[in-house]
């Protein structure tokens, strides 16, 4: 019971972020995620920081880490989509154009495949808006 209680988070972690925008295999666009979020927790209680856990999974986001399963997200806030240097972009995020604001930012963690149809990440989403916006005030402080 004890090793089950020290994997369990591991793989809820790996079954939210789930995708990956590195290959472009069938297998990775076929790839979905069953629920938004690993733990129920009131938003109330939720840091940027401790929602950010969901994604450590697929993402870095300290300075100068290597790109992982997903783009390193330093900085990510005002940067220009699909631009982390030597990240394998899928040919939907290429054509998204634009910059990773606060809104943008918000719409695309709220439903990845509906904001970026053809995305290979296959994280469902953070429903709750609250989380979502203490996500991308943490976000917005790793400069």
């Amino acid at each position: 019971m004890r090793k089950l209680l020290l994997v369990a988070p591991a793989l809820l972690a790996l079954a939210a972020c789930g995708g990956s925008e590195q290959s472009d295999t069938p297998a990775a666009e076929a790839e979905t995620a069953t629920a938004s979020e690993a733990t129920p927790v009131a938003s109330a209680e939720m840091s940027g920081e401790s929602s950010f856990a969901k994604c450590t999974a697929c993402h870095k986001v300290e300075k100068g880490a290597p790109n992982g399963v997903g783009p390193n997200l330093h900085g990510i806030v005002g940067r220009a989509v699909a631009s982390a240097e030597g990240f394998a972009y899928s040919p939907a995020m290429k054509a998204r154009g634009g910059n990773w604001d606060e809104t943008s930012l918000d719409a695309y963690l709220e439903n990845p495949r509906k904001v970026v149809p053809g995305t290979k990440m296959a994280f469902a989403g953070i429903n709750d808006a609250a989380e979502r916006k203490a996500l991308i005030g943490w976000l917005k402080e790793q400069k």
